[in-house]
């Protein structure tokens, strides 16, 4: 029996069963009023791939910003003694006369020259072995480029020890460190690269649906003829132009434009259809009349009504854009030497001799795998969830 007065437990639920509706209802009705931001966290949180590939993402991106950190030496440390040195493996525990101990190293190579092949062989030695710790002290350099330190994630404690955890190249240099430090330009061309394509494929595929006419046909002409043009051969065309003489740094820019002179079309397009669905909604005609200016319409009424779709494309053409990279580098017409790129690291594998005899050369093509799958599942998650009203 109840104890309050009259007429006041009629406000009070009935049952259990018509609480838990009620909290249903507002969670429909909280998820109602959420706004599209939201909504596309909460749905791309719910994709697997997407998540996973954006945390892969997220680490990869963290590694090329501070590549001397995760690397155990600098890239440029060679030993001519350790050409083609197979990979180290890391033995954690070690038999001592106390007994059996975890103490992580790894055994030091004995290196004999075979006169028939013409190549060292390399033997492990028992007796010899060299400690691994996490944050040794190693080559110095400066982190970011601003803080001088010598400190490494991991490595061999003795500070000049030999260590090649998946193997050195052909003069001897560590295929670990020198694929951390391709991170660096590999995945930042793709960013710069996209930059530049997102900023072409907006301004230009923007002005081309929203004016129409004569304007339209003759920029959609412009595209047709870009893209009718053989890719290959046009990288061929414009990277040939680039001097011999050019410094490194010059050549990594010039590269970038390069494939944002050729990417930006497709997303010019998209913008473009986009553009033209919406010129004739009242909110484009109400910020003309108020006299807003052309790019004012452009990019502060129309843009932000698609921008998250525009984010899922551009996620998806950074790949391209590494693999643009990777492939001009590797035939030998985009980065170069002292360059180290995932392109330029994979020319030493363009040997099958080489490649049979050391296949842990082929270790940045896995780089670059990895790379452009997470960043396809990271793009496809973002895709899905672009439009959060859709069931």
């Amino acid at each position: 029996m109840s104890t309050l007065p009259f007429g006041q437990d009629r406000a009070l639920p009935d049952t259990a069963i018509e609480a838990d509706v009620d909290a249903s209802s507002a969670a429909i009705d909280r998820t109602a009023y959420e706004g599209q931001w939201s909504l596309i966290w909460r749905k791309f949180s719910r994709h697997r791939l997407g998540v996973a590939g954006g945390v892969v993402v997220v680490l990869l991106y963290i590694i090329a910003a501070a590549p001397d950190f995760f690397s155990p030496t600098g890239p440029e440390v060679y030993n001519p003694r350790y050409t083609y040195a197979p990979p180290q493996p890391i033995h954690f525990l070690l038999d001592t006369e106390e007994g059996v101990v975890f103490r992580p190293h790894v055994k030091a190579y004995n290196s004999v020259l075979d006169y028939d092949s013409g190549r060292r062989v390399f033997e492990t030695s028992e007796e010899e072995i060299h400690a691994v710790g996490m944050f040794v002290s190693g080559e110095p350099y400066r982190l970011f480029g601003l803080i001088p330190t010598d400190i490494h994630l991991f490595g061999t404690l003795e500070k000049d020890a030999p260590f090649y955890l998946v193997g050195a190249d052909r003069l001897g240099r560590d295929i670990l460190t020198r694929t951390i430090h391709g991170a660096r330009i590999s995945m930042t061309i793709g960013l710069i690269g996209v930059g530049l394509s997102l900023f072409f494929g907006i301004l230009i595929g923007g002005i081309s649906g929203y004016f129409g006419g004569v304007t339209d046909n003759v920029i959609q002409r412009l595209i047709e003829f870009i893209q009718s043009v053989p890719s290959i051969p046009l990288w061929i065309g414009l990277a040939a132009a680039i001097p011999l003489d050019t410094p490194p740094l010059q050549v990594y820019f010039m590269i970038t434009i390069i494939l944002s002179i050729i990417g930006w079309t497709g997303l010019a397009r998209v913008v473009r259809g986009r553009f033209l669905s919406m010129r004739g909604d009242d909110f484009v005609k109400a910020a003309r009349l108020d006299g807003a200016s052309t790019l004012r319409i452009l990019f502060r009424h129309m843009l932000p009504s698609f921008m998250s779709h525009i984010i899922a494309v551009v996620t998806l053409a950074i790949p391209s854009m590494i693999l643009a990279e990777t492939a001009l580098s590797y035939i030998g017409i985009g980065l170069r030497q002292p360059i180290v790129s995932w392109g330029v690291l994979l020319q030493e594998a363009q040997n099958v001799r080489t490649i049979a005899g050391a296949p842990w050369l082929m270790l940045p093509g896995a780089a670059v795998i990895i790379a452009v799958l997470s960043l396809n599942f990271l793009g496809d998650g973002l895709r899905d969830a672009a439009d959060p009203y859709q069931n």
